[in-house]
């Protein structure tokens, strides 16, 4: 007499539910492993990044008085800053340094962008790196060395202007003192915003260009009709790095007010403004007020031009 037994039907498990079940655990492991790798970089963006601005945006909230100590007072320390004719002003300054500004950097960006891709230039690699250069000076020695040469009393233009019985020229007076700050930006930046847009020029399938060669176009033409249209991306995430920079101008004007502080102020721009309520008038509360303030308006700003390109694109 025999007996037979029936194994579980665990045991039987047929090979495709095992197969499934094996293709869960490995996708579990992987997820896994990619949170452990990207979990160093979440603490220190946490403990670097957010943890300061949600302590910054506590601190908006509260004001030192005389009475009472640090009180909580809600949003007054904002809409008092929305009424501050010195934050206002620095906005306003702000934007006109962005129109003088950043046309013109953009502009010189894409042309350069442009001349280096059409593969007509000599020593490109030589010519490339040498206007990505500037980018690599920190902006701090940038502004020394244009502080320098701008010096009413000690650079080389007032040197050769008294050489041959003139005045010196006076780049940082109330009428040329954004115009010189803009120089040093568009200096600096101008290679920046060339390596950008030439990436991406680089990245256009070259059948274009030949099918337009065929059809009897020229350079110019391919590169207002192909190259232009096709990086409009990259034209537009300079734009916006462009209007985040502009509104946060700061290292300039901080470094060239000992050369003219009567013409660069305290206000002279939001951020600096923000700085020196900070740590010259110990206001921290209200400066830290100023500086959501200000973030707020990159925020809209960044927002229209993004949105008024989106609706160009969608426009037939």
């Amino acid at each position: 007499m025999s007996s037979t037994t029936t194994a579980p039907r665990e045991a039987a498990r047929p090979p495709a539910a095992a197969t499934a079940e094996h293709r869960r655990s490995l996708r579990r492991h992987e997820r896994t492993a990619g949170y452990l790798f990207v979990a160093p970089f979440f603490l220190v963006f946490l403990a670097m990044i957010i943890a300061p601005l949600a302590y910054a945006a506590y601190l908006s909230l509260f004001r030192e008085q005389l009475i009472g100590g640090n009180a909580f007072v809600g949003l007054t320390n904002y809409l008092e800053a929305l009424q501050d004719s010195s934050f206002i002003g620095g906005v306003l300054r702000v934007l006109r340094f962005f129109l003088l500004q950043v046309p013109l950097m953009l502009v010189l960006s894409l042309l350069f962008a442009l001349v280096l891709d059409s593969g007509r230039l000599r020593l490109k690699r030589f010519v490339r790196l040498s206007i990505f250069v500037p980018y690599a000076v920190p902006s701090v020695i940038a502004t020394i060395m244009w502080g320098y040469l701008y010096g009413p009393d000690f650079g080389p233009f007032a040197q050769l202007a008294e050489a041959v019985g003139g005045s010196a020229p006076q780049f940082l007076s109330n009428r040329w003192a954004l115009v010189s700050i803009a120089n040093i930006v568009t200096w600096g930046f101008v290679g920046y915003n060339m390596i950008i847009l030439y990436a991406a020029l680089r990245s256009i399938p070259t059948e274009l260009y030949e099918a337009a060669r065929i059809d009897g176009a020229g350079e110019a033409r391919i590169a207002w009709s192909i190259k232009i249209p096709a990086i409009r991306p990259a034209l537009l995430l300079t734009l916006i790095f462009s209007i985040i920079g502009s509104l946060q101008l700061f290292n300039e004007v901080h470094l060239l007010r000992n050369l003219a502080p009567n013409v660069i102020g305290r206000d002279y721009t939001p951020n600096l403004y923000a700085y020196n309520l900070a740590f010259v008038n110990q206001e921290i509360n209200y400066a830290a007020a100023i500086a959501f303030l200000l973030g707020f308006v990159i925020m809209i700003l960044s927002y229209v031009v993004q949105l008024s390109s989106q609706r160009r694109e969608r426009r037939p």
